[in-house]
């Protein structure tokens, strides 16, 4: 009897060639390809979930750009005064830079405007957008700041 166990122990090694077959087979594989597939699921998902915010990091990203350029066009637009009171028309920009800073250092809002059509560069120390407010500033500031100051109106 002891042989007869033994060899048909013996027949069943050489005929399952290794644990590879059991497994395929199911007998103790089950445990094994539940596990895998749960780590394979749980890895897809982590590489979902990451695609999905680095998406959501670069669209706030670029969100965030097209506010601030908006917000930068409409400070602009509002900076961007039609009528402005003139100081002094430069051909040299380091001397318009030079007025620019002594204007800005006695309180003005200056700013420098590219004159259309010409080289030259225009130091503006006000800026309106209705002409009977400029025209009233332009009277003052010229009683008391600067007399030969004049007013471009901006097209």
């Amino acid at each position: 009897m002891r042989q007869l166990l033994a060899l048909v122990l013996l027949i069943f090694l050489v005929v399952m060639p290794s644990c590879k077959y059991f497994k395929s087979w199911g007998i103790f594989g089950k445990k094994d390809r539940a596990l895998a597939e749960m780590i394979a699921r749980q890895d897809s998902i982590r590489v979902a979930d990451s695609l999905r915010m680095a998406q959501d990091l670069l669209l706030s990203a670029e969100q965030a750009r097209q506010d601030s350029l908006r917000r930068a066009e409409e400070e602009r637009l509002a900076n961007e005064s039609k009528y402005n009171i003139i100081i002094g028309s430069f051909l040299t920009p380091e001397y318009a830079r030079a007025l620019l800073t002594e204007y800005n250092n006695q309180g003005y809002n200056a700013h420098i405007i590219k004159m259309n059509g010409s080289n030259f560069e225009l130091v503006a120390a006000e800026g309106h957008k209705s002409f009977s407010k400029a025209f009233l500033r332009l009277q003052a500031f010229q009683d008391t700041v600067q007399v030969d100051s004049w007013m471009y109106i901006r097209e």
